[in-house]
């Protein structure tokens, strides 16, 4: 079995209002609660905006911290789930049906270095 990151990557900027959020928020609780009865479901989290992120760069032994994400982007990582499955397409089945709940927003499938 391998495991597998499912990102869900949304625009940056202040979240859809709850009647679009809501029905979002409710597939995927279903299909979080599929993935755990299918015995595949390792761990998933929302994550806060990018504004609330800390990079952390090492300069010459010194860390030094900066606000924000590097990289300013149109798109941003704003939550995961990683599954544990028997291979790749396992893995991009769960990440199609994910990707069918939050249409038109992308999800990305990778697999976890062991």
């Amino acid at each position: 079995m391998r495991q597998y990151l499912l990102s869900i990557y949304q625009p940056d900027g202040p979240p859809p209002p709850p009647e679009v959020l809501g029905p979002i928020m409710e597939g995927l609780g279903k299909l979080n609660e599929e993935i755990r009865a299918a015995g595949a479901w390792v761990f998933a989290a929302g994550l806060h905006g990018p504004e609330s992120a800390t990079v952390i760069r090492d300069r010459g032994g010194e860390a030094v911290l900066t606000d924000g994400p590097f990289a300013e982007g149109k798109e941003v990582l704003g939550g995961f789930t990683i599954i544990q499955v028997e291979d790749l397409d396992a893995a991009l089945s769960w990440g199609g049906r994910m990707a069918k709940i939050l249409a038109p927003l992308a999800v990305e499938v990778r697999p976890i270095q062991s």
